[in-house]
């Protein structure tokens, strides 16, 4: 007689399995688009002369990092320093924690990776200067440091150059932190709709970036890397001339969000990213031109919007998810002769937002051609410390 110990879930799909038996739900990756997200904006970057650093928390995954790497690009950012762990331990070694680090456990941990590879990490304020010191000292590492200079998002970050030198002068006393340079990221023209507005939102970030490395030049200090940027803004950044190297994320999958902005035929990313999901009711009389599919909250991110429904290449024009619950959604027909998905049958959506959906997964399931290649975990999911 068997143990119920012995019984495990089985796995959600095997390579050379066709999508459409994949348990749902389920995250998809569409390799063909994926790929061609990597090169387009690899060769952007290229041609720009500009040092690509795409941002992890996108993916939290290790083997979309080394693919990255593979192409050109200079290392990734982290935004928690637990994140890095799992991309150090997979072979990536240029890690930059695009965040500010307070609290014992977590600057011990930075300090020991740092060991380990070439990290940094960012500053805006002295307190935070003397406790990474003291943390990387007493583990014997080095680390780069940037200060943050705030560009508009108000969120983190110093205001000026003045402020900026008062943190060096701090700085000048720990001879195993190294300046690197400024970040200055503005999140929120990340999502502007219209190009011009947010060619224009750009604009402005870079202008006030560049105010402060100048004043910095004219104080004798140095800015080797300008870093920031995001995956809305980058076509700008990169024409800047400010910034040395730009971090974009979402790029690689372009989610629903990203997905509802306006773009030039220049820079055009696809959507490759993709959660699966089943018909699990076809509802009754009352229910009207409504199915129930098995992904809801617990499998996807609505804080951007519910999911889009994909179909024929491209967002759906018959099948709307209209209603999120936790297990559960409900995909209307907007009109009375579209005939329902069939009980069973599969779906695909496109998230809303993609950086907190990988982190309600434990793998992206790769796809080419409608079979599975491969299955890649999502390494970093819930690290968030």
């Amino acid at each position: 007689m068997s143990s119920i110990h012995n019984i495990q879930v089985p796995p959600a799909a095997s390579p050379g399995n066709p999508i459409a038996s994949i348990d749902t739900p389920a995250l998809l990756l569409d390799a063909d688009a994926f790929e061609r997200n990597l090169d387009v904006m690899q060769a952007r970057a290229d041609e720009a002369g500009v040092a690509l650093r795409p941002h992890a928390k996108a993916h939290k995954c290790p083997a979309i990092a080394l693919a990255q790497i593979q192409r050109g690009a200079v290392g990734i950012c982290c935004q928690k320093v637990s994140e890095a762990l799992p991309f150090l331990q997979a072979g990536v070694t240029d890690i930059h924690v695009s965040n500010e680090v307070i609290g014992l456990a977590k600057l011990d941990l930075l300090a020991r990776m740092a060991r380990h590879g070439r990290f940094s990490v960012c500053v805006d304020h002295p307190d935070q200067v003397v406790a990474l010191a003291a943390a990387i000292a007493a583990h014997g590492s080095r680390i780069d440091v940037f200060v943050e200079i705030n560009v508009g998002q108000n969120r983190c970050g110093v205001a000026d150059a003045r402020q900026v030198l008062q943190l060096l002068e701090v700085m000048s006393a720990h001879a195993q932190l190294t300046f690197k340079g400024l970040q200055a990221y503005q999140g929120g023209i990340q999502h502007i709709r219209d190009h011009a507005g947010r060619r224009d939102a750009a604009g402005l970030a870079a202008a006030r970036t560049a105010e402060v490395v100048e004043a910095l030049d004219r104080a004798g200090v140095v800015c080797a890397v300008v870093t920031g940027g995001g995956s809305g803004s980058v076509e700008f950044d990169l024409a800047s001339g400010v910034y040395t190297e730009v971090q974009p994320g979402s790029y690689v999958f372009m989610d629903g969000d990203y997905g509802r902005n306006v773009y030039t035929d220049a820079l055009r990313f696809e959507h490759s990213l993709f959660l699966a999901t089943s018909v699990i009711s076809v509802g009754n009389s009352d229910a009207g031109q409504v199915v129930v599919v098995d992904a809801g909250l617990k499998s996807l991110a609505v804080d951007s919007g519910l999911p889009t429904v994909w179909g024929d290449g491209g967002a759906s024009s018959t099948l709307h998810y209209t209603v999120v619950n936790d297990e559960h959604g409900s995909v209307q027909m907007l009109n009375h002769d579209v005939v329902k998905p069939a009980l069973g049958s599969q779906l695909l959506l496109v998230p809303g937002h993609c950086d907190p959906t990988l982190n309600l997964h434990d793998e992206i399931i790769v796809f080419r051609e409608g079979r599975v290649e491969a299955i890649w975990p999502v390494s970093a999911r819930g690290h968030s410390r």
